[in-house]
């Protein structure tokens, strides 16, 4: 419980935006020794799992500084292609007008849709969900549950959650009538855990990383699958994603070296810890 609780922290250390960024590609003097920096940015998803597995690549080499920063998926893919960051993070495929990168798969996930422990909806169907969020449902008894108002959550423009959610849906986000825009997905659920009547998405990894500490939150299935880790990692779950780091380029020196490690076998401990699959799992 105890090491549960210090990764609680640090996700909340990310959410708030506490992490150093210093520049791309050099070095660092601290305690008077000079260190070599990597400066990671991008999808608040992978965050805390890369966030995770620089720490345990600095405790293999002392001469090293990695840097992790959110900002959402788009971020990521805009800071590796204008030099700003020398690595980004996507939580989804990249497309045509992403431009040239070079693209390494770090896990899988799912996008699921969350409501709170006390609330007594167990499923939503697609109609219904895109009623609620189109605002032609705004009341829980109209689909099976209490006689209450709905609180709509909704992912901010540049995140790859939102994207996702959207296209499984068959919305656009002009369509939605939110009263809550979150960024990342710790956000999405402290919202919805401070409000019983709220309605978000979020990763499953983070959700079930949540509500295994404790919180009493509710994962909702996608056409009638539970929204778990193991269906996402046997492929049934029908909304999910690759997690990917990616580079304007073929990398070098610290960059390729931290890429080869966060992609292998040697992470896959903290892949699973997160509630994330591994690539080859």
């Amino acid at each position: 419980m105890e090491n549960r609780n210090r990764r609680l922290g640090l996700l909340l250390i990310i959410a708030l935006g506490i992490t150093g960024l210093s520049g791309c590609n050099g070095s660092d003097k601290e305690g008077g020794s000079e260190k070599q920096k990597l400066t990671i940015t991008g999808a608040s998803t992978i965050a805390p799992l890369i966030l995770e597995i620089a720490k345990r690549y600095e405790s293999l080499h002392p001469g090293v500084r990695i840097d992790v920063q959110t900002g959402g998926s788009s971020r990521g893919i805009r800071d590796a292609l204008e030099g700003l960051a020398d690595i980004g993070m996507a939580s989804r495929n990249l497309k045509p007008e992403d431009g040239a990168l070079q693209v390494f798969p770090l896990a899988f996930d799912g996008i699921c849709v969350i409501v709170h422990k006390d609330n007594p909806i167990t499923e939503l169907s697609h109609e219904q969900v895109r009623g609620i969020y189109q605002g032609n449902i705004t009341n829980w008894s109209e689909v099976g549950g209490l006689d209450r108002s709905i609180v709509v959550v909704n992912k901010a423009e540049g995140r790859s959650t939102l994207e996702l959610f959207l296209a499984f849906y068959g919305m656009k986000n002009t369509d939605i009538k939110a009263h809550v825009i979150i960024g990342d997905n710790e956000q999405g659920v402290k919202t919805v855990l401070g409000n019983p009547d709220a309605i978000g998405y979020v990763s499953i990894g983070t959700a079930e990383y949540n509500r295994e500490a404790g919180a009493e939150l509710k994962l909702l299935p996608a056409d009638g699958v539970p929204a778990l880790r193991a269906h996402v990692a046997d492929g049934t779950f029908p909304l999910s994603r690759s997690l990917n780091l990616v580079t304007a380029r073929e990398p070098e020196g610290l960059a390729k070296a931290f890429l080869a490690f966060a992609t292998s076998a040697a992470v896959h401990d903290l892949v699973e810890e997160l509630y994330f699959v591994p690539i080859n799992e």
